[in-house]
């Protein structure tokens, strides 16, 4: 399998915290990989390390064979690193094709003035959906969406780029059984088209649904890192606690 990004002996300070104490990870492309961990665990800053919001304190960070330093999130979307918040971050009042393309939006001449080409942005939009195999239509309000089609949208907005890693923080907290199974499909077919997708949630099930491999953090440390199949949710449940101290 051919590794995308390797993160070697990353450690992050914050003052006298210790976010993260020499933490390594390797991130295969094509590959979903569930990270877990206890609130506190570092998995977040793990992810805001890796995204370009924190730079470590030390080690270091190589993307596609070549040593990088992301001086913020925008030069990491760049490089094809997007990250898919809890919060979505989109726009209830917006249609879903105007979400999809917030902050990037297409323009078009009109005498002397630029205007926002709406056909264009829809036609793509559509494109992205079709290709996500998702029922959301461009012109659709997201203020009527459900939690799984809000999600398409948020995902739909990483395939505008020539993303590569896309994180996903808890992606299946609060919706409904059918609408975790929506999103699941998703991150399915994310992986199908060769992304990497790495799952930070707390669901058991679902990172066993859907992962090739876990990874478990405590107290900043990484503490696991195995293959699903190796693995079970016992196991994970242990290391998240420190019944088990590592795997």
């Amino acid at each position: 399998m051919t590794v995308l990004a390797r993160l070697k002996n990353i450690v992050k300070d914050f003052g006298a915290v210790r976010a993260l104490d020499d933490v390594s990870l390797d991130i295969n492309q094509g590959e979903i990989l569930g990270l877990m961990g206890d609130n506190g665990a570092g998995k977040s800053t793990l992810v805001k390390t890796i995204a370009g919001n924190f730079q470590p304190t030390s080690g270091s960070y190589v993307l596609e064979g070549k040593p990088v330093v992301f001086s913020g999130p925008a030069e990491a979307r760049r490089h094809g690193i997007e990250v898919v918040y809890q919060d979505l971050a989109i726009c209830d009042n917006l249609t879903a094709s105007a979400n999809v393309f917030l902050g990037r939006e297409l323009m078009r001449q009109v005498g002397p003035l630029r205007v926002l080409d709406h056909k264009r942005m829809n036609t793509r939009s559509a494109e992205i959906f079709k290709e996500l195999k998702s029922e959301t239509r461009p012109a659709d309000l997201v203020v009527r969406m459900s939690g799984g089609q809000r999600q398409a949208v948020a995902i739909a907005r990483t395939r505008l780029a020539e993303s590569k890693i896309v994180l996903m923080d808890e992606p299946t907290a609060a919706i409904s059984v059918r609408q975790v199974a929506e999103v699941l499909a998703l991150i399915r077919r994310m992986k199908a088209q060769g992304l990497s997708v790495i799952l930070i949630s707390h669901r058991m099930p679902d990172v066993f649904d859907v992962c090739d491999r876990v990874v478990v953090m405590r107290r900043g440390r990484k503490v696991a890192d195995k293959m699903i199949e190796q693995s079970s949710p016992e196991e994970v449940t242990g290391l998240i606690t420190g019944a088990i101290l590592a795997a």
